[in-house]
């Protein structure tokens, strides 16, 4: 197995990052908007009032508070074929993950649990 290159984990959390935000309200059906709808009805206004400053977020404000939870890679890779995000705080068992084909680019986003 290769060993993972710093810098490409922190360009593809960072594309990564952007593809879930620029995903935010497009109905595309990848799980962004029901993520954020999910957590703000069953995580409480506390929770929200510390992470976010206010009890009751936007979606976009829920998705800006996402954290890189885990990389890894299949088989044959080195670890940066799939990136997972959640919320921080260790407050649920969902993701957004973000897969990346074999030339780094966004393959897929979904909603994991």
């Amino acid at each position: 197995m290769k060993k993972t290159d710093a810098r490409e984990v922190v360009r593809r959390t960072t594309v990564a990052l952007a593809a879930i935000k620029q995903s935010i309200g497009t109905n595309d059906d990848i799980g962004v908007d029901l993520f954020a709808s999910h957590h703000l009805q069953e995580l409480d206004q506390a929770y929200w009032r510390k992470h976010a400053g206010t009890p009751h977020p936007t979606p976009k404000q829920i998705i800006n508070l996402l954290e890189l939870r885990s990389h890894w890679g299949y088989e044959s890779h080195d670890g940066i074929d799939a990136f997972d995000f959640t919320l921080p705080g260790d407050v649920t068992n969902y993701l957004i993950s973000v897969r990346f084909n074999k030339r780094g680019e966004i393959e897929d986003i979904s909603m994991e649990s």
